[in-house]
């Protein structure tokens, strides 16, 4: 799992959380809200209930204080006052219940106004008739005061069922808004239930799969960090990382190593690692590592450590920066031990300085074989011109037996010298290509062994040769070394036929060119009718000095087939042999077609 990866799934997690937090939250306002409605229903149930039982109280002190009267009135005894006169202070006590429980309804508080003035009103209806009770001739007076008694008693009944019927009506408009409020709530509940198990049933699965892949992800980040701690005693490299922010650097196990150290023997600081810097180079790692600092650069290092043992070593450093939330504060340090290196750097300049000392020797000799080795030959030669022209008559037939033999060994001599010098100039003649027309220099190779073709009578048939970016004079060379063995393994008194074909391939078609795979190369097969070869030997013709055949029989020194393949190699490309005894030989060449 890559960093950006495990953002997004903590991202994800996280919004998820968030999601079901607010379901759960949204849940227990909902619940809170219905709660506390059912809770307010409940207390108002509980006030008009209260309200109701106040009235039927007050009602009911009314009508004991009215049956107190009668009693009164009737039996003329003074104990049947005792309701009477209690009942007015229950009856305030009783307003200023029923005042408190009604202080914020305004309707409820005027039906109580008014309550009371008809309360007071029978109370004084009341009052009047005990007084016309001792008043001579205060019956009919009596009658007429208790009649409007029992009037104001009735309008009292038809006041207090008013603010009792008020009380249920105004309950009933209560529950009806609760009942409304509720209606939706189970079903809203129920569907928020059942999408928060929902989402935490996907939350479950989601970070179920990402523990898997954490679980993963960190047996492999173990597998690659024990290999990276491997790699690092294998390669002989270490790495360290330094936190721009906190200044605090982290070293790992094969730095001690490679100081000759126990792993965190010391505490990983840049004054405890400079210790094993050579002094010699301690200004200069000094130096980069405020070019660190200061021009983030990270270009390579190079510097020696003394190791704790006392030895010293080579160490090469480059460094990386880390980006962390899109600042370089971590800069990532790899050092290797490259002593090894070092030396076969050193040991490598000694052997090529002891090469460019063989190359100017070489360079001597070939000087010599052109020049020194040549001259006597030519002396001698020409001290065989003169001897043949003027004693070659006078020997005997074993003199001259002898003769012939010193100047077919004085030619083939120079031959070899100058077979010799050619194959040195094929190695370090400078490879200047031009793009050239192998037609032409085909032509001119035919040109210069026309002497040749015509005392073979040899027939050379040819393809459209193309275009390339070629040495020419070596491409002329190649031609003509090939051309010329063939013509020399003809076969006895039979005409040569050399066919010269050409065609544009893809190293993917042929095994032997896979290396190079997509590669376009131009294809140049050269086919003769000749004495041809064993197969196995299809190499070996390649090898200077090798000689399929004596001397006496096919003249020649060995070379010129080397020098064809140090040509086609000089330019990037292939040459095989293919050969049947007493059929022919076949050379394909391989040069590069763009």
């Amino acid at each position: 799992m890559n960093i950006r990866s495990a953002l997004s799934v903590s991202f994800l997690l996280r919004l998820v959380f968030i999601m079901a937090m607010f379901m759960l939250l949204f849940i227990i306002g909902i619940s809170f809200k219905h709660t506390d409605s059912l809770s307010k229903s409940s207390e108002f149930l509980v006030h008009s209930y209260k309200i109701q039982l106040e009235l039927e109280q007050l009602l009911s002190t009314i009508k004991d204080a009215e049956s107190g009267q009668r009693g009164f009135i009737i039996n003329n005894d003074s104990i049947f006052l005792k309701p009477y006169k209690n009942g007015l202070k229950k009856v305030n006590v009783l307003f200023e219940s029923l005042k408190g429980m009604t202080a914020s309804q305004v309707q409820q508080r005027a039906n109580l106004e008014d309550l009371r003035h008809l309360i007071n009103m029978r109370f004084t209806y009341l009052t009047n008739s005990l007084a016309l009770i001792s008043v001579a001739g205060g019956n009919q007076l009596l009658g007429e005061n208790m009649l409007k008694g029992n009037a104001k008693m009735d309008s009292i009944r038809l006041q207090i069922n008013k603010m009792a019927d008020l009380e249920i009506s105004s309950f009933k408009k209560h529950q009806e808004k609760y009942n409304k409020e509720i209606s939706f709530t189970p079903l809203i509940t129920l569907l928020m239930l059942l999408f928060s198990v929902l989402v935490f049933i996907l939350a479950f699965i989601k970070i179920n799969k990402d523990l898997t892949v954490l679980k993963n992800s960190n047996e492999k980040l173990l597998i690659s960090t024990e290999s990276i701690k491997h790699a690092e005693k294998i390669g002989e490299f270490c790495t360290s990382i330094w936190d721009l922010k906190t200044n605090k650097i982290f070293f790992s196990d094969n730095l001690y190593r490679l100081l000759g150290c126990e792993p965190h023997s010391f505490e990983p600081t840049l004054e405890n690692y400079l210790k094993f810097v050579h002094p010699e180079d301690r200004k200069i790692v000094g130096v980069k590592i405020e070019d660190i600092l200061d021009k983030h650069s990270t270009y390579p290092r190079y510097y020696r450590i003394i190791r704790k043992d006392g030895q010293e070593r080579y160490f090469k450093a480059v460094g990386k920066f880390i980006a962390e939330d899109s600042e370089n504060n971590m800069h990532l340090n790899v050092m290797e031990d490259i002593t090894k290196q070092h030396w076969n750097s050193l040991n490598l300049k000694e052997r090529n300085r002891e090469l460019e000392q063989s190359n100017k020797e070489l360079a001597y000799f070939n000087q010599v074989a052109s020049h020194d080795l040549q001259e006597p030959l030519r002396k001698i030669q020409t001290i065989i011109s003169i001897i043949k022209e003027r004693e070659f008559t006078n020997m005997t037939e074993t003199g001259m037996d002898y003769f012939i033999r010193i100047q077919t060994s004085v030619s083939r001599m120079r031959k070899l010298i100058d077979d010799l010098l050619l194959f040195s100039r094929t190695n370090k003649i400078d490879k200047t290509f031009e793009q050239s027309d192998l037609n032409l220099i085909l032509n001119n190779t035919l040109l210069e062994l026309s002497a040749l073709i015509e005392e073979k009578n040899a027939v050379i048939q040819s393809d459209q040769l193309p275009l390339l970016k070629v040495i020419p004079f070596q491409i002329n060379q190649l031609f003509q070394n090939l051309l010329s063995n063939s013509l020399k393994y003809s076969k006895p008194d039979i005409a040569p036929v050399i066919k010269v074909e050409y065609e544009r391939i893809l190293a993917d078609d042929y095994p032997a060119l896979k290396i190079n795979a997509n590669k376009i190369y131009g294809k140049i097969t050269l086919t003769d009718n000749g004495i041809g070869f064993e197969q196995h030997y299809a190499e070996q013709i390649f090898d200077v000095f090798k000689r399929l055949h004596t001397f006496s029989k096919y003249q020649g020194t060995g070379i010129g087939l080397s020098i064809c393949k140090k040509i086609v190699e000089n330019h990037s490309g292939y040459i095989f042999a293919e050969g049947k005894p007493g059929i022919g030989a076949v050379f394909t060449i391989f040069l590069p077609a763009e």
